[in-house]
């Protein structure tokens, strides 16, 4: 049975986009540029209507891109991009102040080559910036036709909902899967009560539900994983060992470990969209294909028995990188 579309600021999308950043950045090895460009067409005439790229992403190439490669095409998907972060000198600089994030909306216009981007997330909140100023800059940009609605991304509850009482917020965009609970301390029920779309990025675990990745320590060294506690040598592998359970877990549900990954993170509510990324046609047809799948009541327990927050080894992130976002946090033990 398909499930039915899930929706973003009134418009009807699939339960799985298309997250991009991997396309540019962050996963080894990189596409060449034809590769990515022949990927995101097979991804449009597949039927994936949500596309998800940002400023930062690639320090620009991203955009510019999707802008190249598609926009002979752009009635045909649901457009989201961000700002408020970006990349100067191979560092991010973390930046929501007005004038900035019309500066960045502009930008994304032109190498978007559209003349609206239908979301429009602010990537990191800026501390610096009281969150209702940035908020509200954004939704004089959704006003002046520029952007169709407003995003936030790794965001608590209690500033979400300062945002969202300044300018209404349409998706709120975080990490979630099996491995990665933390919407659940508070944003995934308070979407739900405002009635905002919870866009979950990395439903796959970073590759690591993909069923493919074994041994960590061979990924390029610029690698965003080299980098996360999970994927280190002292907590890899007890997580190996617990994914290869999951694995065994998808083979009796009937679909691959990413497919039971996905369609789990559906499973959570009908206001929830996963956004995974990928560098292959074949495995964007698998990721998409889970959109239409139904776990019983007996898989989904037995996948919240098996991965969750007590059962895997290390943090999401290291305490930089942590710094840098507002989601809540597990109390270490």
């Amino acid at each position: 049975m398909t499930l039915t579309p899930r929706t973003i600021a009134g418009t009807n999308v699939g339960p799985v986009g298309f997250g991009w950043m991997n396309l540019n950045q962050a996963y080894g090895p990189l596409p060449s540029r034809e590769d990515a460009a022949k990927l995101l067409l097979h991804a449009l005439d597949e039927g994936v209507t949500h596309f998800d790229t940002a400023t930062v992403y690639g320090a620009t190439a991203n955009e510019t891109l999707l802008g190249e490669t598609l926009a002979s095409r752009r009635r045909e998907f649901f457009l989201a991009s961000k700002g408020g972060m970006s990349s100067a000198e191979g560092r991010r600089v973390i930046d929501g102040r007005p004038e900035t994030l019309r500066a960045h909306v502009d930008a994304s216009l032109s190498r978007l080559r559209t003349d609206r981007i239908d979301l429009y997330y602010l990537h990191r909140w800026d501390r610096t910036v009281p969150i209702e100023e940035s908020v509200g800059a954004l939704g004089g940009l959704v006003r002046e036709g520029k952007i169709g609605a407003v995003g936030l991304s790794e965001i608590g509850a209690d500033v979400l909902r300062r945002g969202h009482a300044e300018y209404p917020i349409a998706a709120l965009q975080s990490e979630y899967s099996p491995w990665t609970r933390n919407p659940e301390l508070g944003t995934l029920e308070a979407c739900r009560e405002l009635g905002i779309a919870f866009v979950a990025f990395s439903p796959v675990g970073r590759g690591a539900f993909g069923g493919v990745l074994r041994d960590p320590s061979g990924l390029p060294d610029w690698d965003l994983r080299r980098s996360m506690p999970r994927f280190d040598a002292e907590h890899w592998p007890a997580n190996l060992a617990l994914l290869d359970l999951f694995g065994a877990l998808a083979d009796d549900a009937g679909c691959s470990p990413a497919q039971l990954a996905i369609a789990w993170v559906l499973s959570r509510g009908g206001h929830v969209i996963a956004l995974p990324g990928t560098r292959s046609s074949a495995h964007l047809n698998e990721d998409f294909a889970a959109g239409s799948l139904e776990l019983s009541a007996d898989v989904l327990a037995r996948v919240d028995e098996l991965v969750n927050e007590g059962t895997v080894a290390g943090g999401r992130y290291s305490a930089a990188a942590q710094a840098d976002v507002d989601t809540e946090e597990f109390p270490v033990s």
